[in-house]
């Protein structure tokens, strides 16, 4: 029976899984690359090291070439890479979504009065976040020569699969760069003249279970067919089955991501969130909401390797379970600034509340009720009725977590069987568009536990509230 195979390249790591014609994961190989800070909040990535990363976790699971009808793409989103056509070598180093860098160009943007024209026609805000002011500072900065390639990390790994023959993307990771109309789905001249980017750089936009052509013979040993690519927040709510209007998730990767489909029919918050595209039942484009924040589950992994308060991200659990409360503590990971709602470039990380008291489980379990307290942070502003969220990434494993966000939202939680609903989004949208599938329908949704609230609202609110005040203490503005 036929499977396929999926590549789901994170910002800390990447893994390929394979699924079988049941839509079932069977195998999973992982590698983690390098994370590269020249600067204080500069991030950047080697793109080779991540092609030979993508590469070895795909021979793993590619045990023979002839049982896969395809093999998918989901990736970090809005980290930019630049590289030349006719080597095929990028000029520069990848330019991670994290990275503040342009932080002042996008603050002269704004300055001009430009934001509104980037909203309307992108659905995103004028932040470093996005691919468009990373790009540019490329082009400024390293003033490459030759005949140049401009794509998110979905492109670069297209390009190398397919040995320089395809230079593309789809329509959710092109909505992430402040280029694209998401309305016309088109590279807009507009933004093309403000950032001033050529035309000739940019990849062909195609959609989410679109075919995008097949890997190099000399890869595997045959052409496999590159089959669907999403964005990696995108291909999470397709793998959750997200696929009608109201439904949500929200990711706990590196990031907190909230996605909430809203179907053919375009949103915008007026609170913080951001309109964006997404994936209906068959792989077609749709609207969503989603409210990015900068900082979750990398708040462990900072307890971890800067602190070095845990010696893994489990021992992080076992001493917030260890007390009863924080004792008044409040753990901001403003690390790189502030995402949704907020948008705050210039904010720094704090902690907060400390008494003589405080000690490594406190503020442990501040970094875990951190995480939930951003997740609320989107919901309440963006208006979002919430009785039911779907959740996925690393940090889902951790029922500590879990608990207090069901806690925190007085909303069932459900967690799949298998955290990686990333992985699985794309492998389900690489079998549609293979023609194993006909629609998200068809597949399975693995639910391994349901998390009810069990604190009272006026416990949760007063929490919250101590959240707000000492969010507001680091706010700029």
């Amino acid at each position: 029976m036929p499977h396929i195979v999926a590549v789901d390249e994170g910002t800390t790591g990447v893994s390929a899984i394979r699924v079988d014609a049941r839509g079932r994961q069977v195998e999973r190989a992982y590698t983690e690359f390098r994370q590269i800070y020249p600067r204080p909040g500069w991030v950047e990535h080697d793109p080779e090291e991540i092609w030979r990363a993508t590469l070895g976790v795909l021979r793993k699971v590619i045990r023979d070439p002839r049982d896969v009808a395809a093999i998918g793409i989901t990736n970090q989103r809005e980290t930019t890479v630049v590289w030349d056509r006719r080597s095929g070598k990028p000029v520069f180093n990848a330019i991670v979504w994290q990275c503040r860098r342009t932080a002042p160009e996008c603050e002269a943007l704004r300055k001009r009065g430009l934001e509104k024209v980037i909203r309307k026609k992108t659905g995103l805000v004028c932040d470093a976040y996005f691919s468009a002011t990373k790009l540019r500072w490329i082009l400024q900065n390293v003033r490459p020569r030759g005949d140049l390639c401009f794509g998110t990390i979905d492109s670069w790994l297209l390009w190398n699969l397919s040995g320089g023959r395809v230079h593309a993307t789809d329509a959710t990771n092109a909505s992430r760069t402040m280029l694209y109309d998401i309305g016309r789905r088109a590279w807009d001249d507009d933004l093309l003249k403000i950032f001033k980017v050529p035309r000739s750089m940019l990849p062909e936009v195609r959609g989410p279970a679109d075919r995008y052509g097949a890997c190099d013979p000399a890869l595997f040993g045959l052409e496999i067919p590159l089959v669907g690519v999403a964005g990696d927040q995108q291909a999470a709510l397709f793998g959750q089955g997200c696929t009608s209007p109201g439904s949500m998730k929200n990711t706990y990767g590196t990031g907190g991501f909230l996605m909430v489909n809203t179907g053919r029919k375009r949103r915008d918050s007026k609170a913080g969130l951001l309109t964006t595209l997404a994936c209906g039942p068959r792989g077609e484009t749709v609207f969503a909401l989603e409210g990015a924040v900068f900082i979750a589950g990398a708040a462990i992994q900072y307890l971890r390797d800067s602190l070095k308060i845990i010696g893994n991200a489990p021992e992080a659990e076992v001493l917030a379970r260890s007390i009863a409360s924080t004792g008044g503590v409040y753990f901001i990971p403003a690390f790189v600034g502030l995402g949704a709602p907020y948008w705050d470039m210039e904010a720094r990380g704090a902690i907060v509340g400390l008494t003589r008291g405080s000690g490594r489980a406190e503020i442990a379990r501040a970094a875990l009720e951190a995480i939930a307290y951003q997740a609320r942070d989107m919901i309440e502003a963006g208006g979002v009725n919430v009785r039911e969220l779907r959740v996925d990434g690393g940090a889902v494993a951790n029922d500590f977590l879990m608990q207090f966000q069901a806690d925190l939202l007085g909303a069932r939680i459900v967690r799949p069987k298998t955290a990686g609903a990333t992985a699985l989004g794309a492998a389900y949208l690489a079998g549609i568009g293979a023609g194993l599938w006909r629609s998200r329908s068809e597949l399975p949704l693995d639910v391994d536990r349901v998390f009810e609230p069990a604190m009272t609202r006026k416990e949760a609110d007063a929490l919250f509230a101590g959240w707000r005040r000492a969010v507001a203490r680091v706010l700029t503005r």
